[in-house]
């Protein structure tokens, strides 16, 4: 696996997440709660999306064969919802749409909305797929599934330190990172498109 196909997965992997754009909304999620409790809450949270990722990444492409859908059709069709996401991101629809769920749910918010949408929604499992499709075999899928251990660590280290983070980025820099990241994903979202076009020969 080339190393611009590992730094083009994780970036894209980062971007779908967003954990520091999620590092506030644990903070919503998990208001009042003892440290030790937000700790478990997180773990979960983290190990149900993992689980959720792997599950894709692995049986992703059967399950696409298994109702006739081809991988470029389904690399089409997740290109034009990660540019979906992306504009949400430039447009900050999707902050608002994630600081109202993390309002719906004031019980164990460990399985929905933390686990999923926020972490393993749409964008995330399709991206998986995507990125286990573009080269088959058994060490890219270990790659792939990898950098998705990375990036979810990532978002661990961050839920660990959301305070600060919080306090620090403020309302503004959250707002300036999560357009940065979707500016990168929305050209990530149209590669998606093109490599499916000419997997199917339409270009």
């Amino acid at each position: 696996m080339e190393i611009t196909q590992i730094i083009s997965a994780f970036v894209t992997l980062f971007v779908v997440i967003d954990p520091v754009g999620l590092a506030p909304l644990f903070i919503a999620l998990t208001r009042g709660m003892t440290p030790q409790r937000r700790r478990r809450i997180g773990w979960r949270a983290l190990g149900i999306a993992a689980a959720l990722m792997t599950l894709f990444g692995l049986a992703g492409e059967a399950i696409l064969a298994g109702i006739g859908i081809s991988l470029s059709a389904f690399r089409i069709a997740g290109g034009l919802l990660l540019f979906l996401t992306a504009l949400d991101m430039l447009f900050e629809r999707r902050t608002e749409r994630r600081e109202g769920q993390a309002r719906d749910d004031d019980d164990d918010p460990s399985v929905f909305p933390l686990a999923t949408p926020l972490l393993a929604g749409p964008g995330a499992l399709a991206s998986m797929i995507l990125l286990v499709g573009q080269n088959p075999g058994p060490a890219h899928t270990l790659m792939i599934h990898l950098v998705m251990l990375a990036v979810l660590g990532i978002a661990a280290a961050l839920f660990a330190m959301a305070g600060p983070i919080a306090h620090v980025l403020g309302r503004t820099g959250t707002m300036v990172v999560t357009r940065l990241f979707g500016m990168l994903l929305a050209a990530l979202s149209i590669q998606f498109v093109i490599d499916g076009l000419k997997g199917s020969g339409l270009v």
